[in-house]
């Protein structure tokens, strides 16, 4: 086969073969085929789309082109599940969703990323936490999930190594922003973590990579037909990004919050979504016989403590402190300046630029301008404001944690004019917009 024919192939419209698809992928991985090449495969993919019979050709290829775990040697009593969210602003619902599961009978080994855009990264969280090591060998990875329930770690350089060196080729082409490559990339990856099941977060709103609902949608379905065309049990839940989730945004900050959270401490709307999240994955892997079985049993083991105590022992396992549920403020890294940004006027919250918050954070320095910046983990905003919500001027839209007055200065900015503040209520969207599950389920 030749590379420049297949690309004429696709460039010009017409379905790709998975013989031809998975010599691309060949190519991709041993660099056989020149960057130049892939990037102009990407450009026709990007234009030209996929049928949902290629993107499962290309999902399957890009996994196989690297190492896929296994789980059944470590005799595991019940299945092997995760949870992948395409990204939002105050979105730490993993560091709930994964004990909250592991205390129901599940196992997840969540393989997560770091901040990207204004969206924060899971990762970076983590490693707010002393000692937490987000990179552990296979061997300390699997003996925590077995023993904790949950692991949330990064993804190792064997994992789906094709999807890698594409990402980055498509990051400088202008090519991310393609539904069938979006889906390949995140799903190569779960599929080589060897699961069982699979529950889609994809966020809309104007903190979210799909901001109109009908790019959500597209992106569900394509990720939830592909998954499960390629033998992996998915589902989707298209979740609302048009405020900020929870209260805190910034790597400790948010992890602050995820742990009075498992203490029962819990935001509404934040909490709306992590018991949505785990019913899914529940029912989805037969934990439970229906969804609200599912919330109710990830209802009961939070309010138990049991999923408290699941995340407790992955924090051990993964080298943080023995005391850290019990002592986790005096852990965690606080910011040098802390004051309130105070609104201007009276009324009501009636809209947020979500996506204006994130990239405050990123200029307060808790997220990255260029992949070698070191992050502050200790900046960001808590007790941010919601829709609907009353405000008096003078009455705080958020609590600025920064390193000094003149990023406070800057952030205190952004904030008030990320938020628009009027005489009308406005009523928040609902947090689950639309559930999207495959034929069979």
């Amino acid at each position: 086969m030749i590379p420049q024919e297949i690309i004429r192939k696709k460039r010009d419209g017409h379905h790709l073969s998975d013989e031809e698809i998975s010599f691309m992928v060949r190519g991709l991985h041993d660099e056989t085929i020149s960057e130049g090449q892939i990037a102009a495969f990407a450009m026709a993919v990007f234009f030209q789309g996929m049928s949902m019979q290629e993107r499962v050709a290309l999902t399957r290829e890009m996994t196989q082109s690297g190492d896929i775990l296994e789980w059944q040697s470590l005799g595991l009593d019940g299945p092997v599940l995760d949870k992948h969210s395409t990204g939002g602003v105050g979105d730490k619902v993993s560091l709930m969703l994964a004990p909250i599961v592991a205390a129901c009978g599940g196992y997840v080994p969540m393989i997560s990323g770091r901040g990207l855009g204004h969206t924060g990264g899971t990762l970076d969280k983590l490693d707010s936490i002393p000692g937490y090591n987000t990179t552990p060998d296979n061997q300390l990875f699997r003996s925590t999930v077995k023993e904790a329930g949950c692991a949330i770690i990064g993804q190792t350089a064997q994992l789906a190594p094709a999807d890698k060196r594409f990402y980055g080729i498509r990051d400088v082409t202008a090519t991310v922003e393609s539904i069938p490559l979006i889906t390949a990339s995140i799903l190569s990856k779960k599929l080589a973590a060897g699961l069982d099941a699979l529950v889609m977060d994809v966020k809309t709103g104007s903190g979210a990579f799909a901001a109109e609902m009908s790019m959500a949608e597209e992106l569900a379905t394509s990720i939830v037909t592909v998954a499960n065309g390629a033998g992996l049990k998915t589902s989707a839940l298209i979740t609302d990004m048009d405020q900020v989730l929870g209260t805190h945004v910034g790597n400790a900050l948010e992890v602050l919050e995820s742990v009075a959270f498992l203490k029962n401490e819990c935001e509404p709307r934040l909490k709306e979504v992590v018991l949505a999240l785990a019913a899914e994955m529940l029912h989805l892997s037969r934990l439970t016989t229906s969804y609200d079985e599912g919330l109710a049993k990830a209802e009961a083991s939070l309010s138990s403590g049991a999923a408290h105590e699941q995340f407790a022992k992955m924090v051990v396992a993964l080298g943080g402190p023995s005391d850290f549920m019990d002592d986790y403020a005096s852990y965690l890294p606080k910011a040098k300046f802390i004051e309130p940004c105070r609104a201007e006027h009276d009324g009501f919250i009636q809209s947020v630029d979500t996506r204006a918050v994130g990239v405050a954070v990123i200029g307060l320095g808790g997220g990255r301008q260029r992949a070698a910046d070191k992050i502050d983990y200790s900046v960001g905003f808590s007790d941010v404001a919601h829709v609907g919500q009353k405000i008096t001027r003078g009455d705080p839209l958020a609590i600025v944690h920064a390193r000094d007055q003149e990023t406070a200065n800057v952030a205190e900015s952004a904030l008030k004019a990320a938020f628009i503040i009027s005489d009308d209520q406005a009523k928040p969207n609902a947090m689950v917009l639309k559930q999207v599950r495959g034929d069979a389920q």
